[in-house]
């Protein structure tokens, strides 16, 4: 695009910028204004006429109308809503549903995307991040050329009424973006919202070389097998060599810790920008606004109000919650939103931390069911990317992907965790890793170093090295290959390593 097209854009996100100064500057009173915006629209809605939310006063009331909620108990309704029905969750009828694997679950999730949603979370959380973008990124220019947003596929719902879509919430997104942003994204609409990801990324690798790209986005995973693809066709040593004037990558859906060497090599140039977001089905909540830092900006304005989950209460049937003015910094929690989607008091199964509570910033910790906690060692997946960070760092390898599993106590053995590790660049000595691992687990989680003193409580963690190709094949076999789709890095259950070592070819 145009030198012209990217100055109008610059003056448009003046608007974006002023908005995010407003909510900084008064946290509190944006978040009880989006939640009286939300109750107040859906007060006429089945859910709305059955928890009475046109009793509705203050927001210090909200926990008393109804319990917290998860997909199970809102599942039949959206089902109904996908069938055609009207002013269930949210009033008039619904199109849109993004679909979810759930990465702690074979079944699927359908979470609706209602058109104010789409236009007042998951876009107006678009052009947040690209406010953040011009005001990190020196002299950006992301704009005078192409942009690759690396998105799923959707479909008809299924039991769904005519014209009703489930799919990514990459992919629902896509499709609706205003027609100016679709003429600065490669490829075009046909190859980007194809079904068969793996030709998918064959396509966009065999056309990149003909295209000034400037900025693309995606899960890492996903991202690092397109990126080699573009080398491998390319014959180029590393992206820069194919797109020079490439500025920013912007990721998120997992932690970046464990990426960030693999993707220096394809990207060595300290001109080169990574942004992270947080947007997930359930709406956009969070980008980083300063790439000094390594957390996020939650938004607060955004079309969702907040909850939060200690971690002591995760497991409660009715937990206790939060509000954002009641949080500490440090400690870890469970998310639980209301939207302009129709989802309200809905645990959405992420875990955050806050780093600074003026402005609210977060970091993601991992997930509700992806920690292990068997011998009282609290280890989350911010811990182990941590450790695995440091461990390669010192080694100087990189890794592909990895997952973790508790080593059940017996009564010939103590307990320990068991690792699985896909390296692009292995160890030479795989033991020494493993100690090196280990230690900066201890260093990262106070809780396991104490479990493991003297070796009297937990073993040395047990380190297995897993072929290349090892989890992506794990994820073909599950029908899992996608945009938005990953294996689960921790887990209190065995099952998933099992499966895991099977592939591997550690297990007869």
């Amino acid at each position: 695009m145009s030198k012209l097209f990217n100055a109008l854009w610059s003056q448009y996100l003046k608007v974006h910028r002023a908005q995010m100064r407003a909510f900084i500057e008064r946290p509190v009173e944006s978040q009880a204004k989006e939640l009286r915006k939300i109750v107040r629209t859906s007060a006429s809605t089945e859910w709305g006429l059955r928890y009475g939310f046109d009793r509705y006063s203050k927001t210090s009331d909200w926990r008393s109308f109804l319990p917290v909620q998860d997909y199970e108990t809102v599942k039949a309704d959206i089902h109904r809503m996908m069938a055609g029905e009207k002013n269930v969750l949210w009033p008039g009828r619904v199109k849109y549903f993004a679909k979810s694997s759930g990465t702690t679950a074979d079944k699927s999730k359908y979470i609706p995307i209602t058109d104010t949603n789409h236009r007042h979370c998951h876009s107006r959380g678009g052009w947040r991040l690209v406010t953040s973008i011009f005001d990190n990124v020196p002299r950006p220019r992301i704009f005078e050329g192409k942009c690759i947003l690396l998105a799923g596929s959707s479909a008809a719902a299924p039991g769904g009424s005519p014209g009703t879509l489930a799919g990514d919430v990459s992919a629902i997104i896509y499709q609706r973006l205003n027609p100016l942003v679709l003429k600065v994204l490669y490829p075009g609409m046909d190859t980007a919202l194809m079904a068969d990801f793996e030709q998918k990324l064959d396509r966009i690798a065999e056309g990149a070389a003909d295209i000034d790209v400037r900025l693309i986005a995606g899960t890492p995973t996903w991202m690092l097998v397109l990126l080699r693809k573009i080398l491998d066709h390319t014959g180029k040593r590393h992206i820069l060599d194919v797109w020079p004037q490439m500025q920013v990558y912007v990721h998120g859906a997992v932690s970046f810790v464990p990426y960030r060497a693999p993707f220096r090599e394809f990207f060595p140039s300290d001109d080169f920008y990574y942004l992270e977001s947080y947007n997930a089905s359930e709406g956009y909540f969070a980008v980083q606004d300063d790439i000094t830092r390594d957390d996020m900006l939650l938004l607060l304005d955004n079309g969702v109000f907040y909850e939060f989950i200690p971690m002591e209460y995760w497991e409660s049937e009715n937990p206790k919650t939060l509000f954002l003015e009641e949080v500490e910094a440090g400690k870890n929690y469970a998310v639980v939103i209301t939207t302009n989607s129709g989802l309200f008091r809905y645990k959405i199964g992420d875990t955050v931390q806050f780093t600074s509570l003026n402005p609210f910033r977060i970091v993601i910790t991992g997930r509700t069911r992806q920690f292990i906690n068997v011998f009282g060692e609290e280890v989350m997946v911010a811990n182990t990317d941590a450790a695995l960070s440091e461990a390669c760092q010192v080694f100087g390898v990189t890794v592909a992907d990895y997952t973790v599993a508790p080593i059940f106590q017996s009564s010939t053995g103590k307990g320990g965790h068991e690792w699985l590790v896909e390296f692009k660049t292995a160890p030479r000595d795989p033991s020494a890793f493993a100690a090196a691992l280990d230690e900066a687990l201890k260093k990262v989680n106070s809780d396991y170093e104490a479990k493991r003193f003297g070796d009297l409580a937990l073993q040395p963690l047990k380190l297995n090295v897993a072929p290349s190709g090892t989890f992506y094949q794990w994820l073909k076999e599950k029908n899992k290959i996608g945009a938005q789709q990953k294996v689960p890095r921790l887990s209190n259950q065995r099952t998933l390593l099992e499966e895991l070592l099977l592939l591997a070819g550690a297990r007869p």
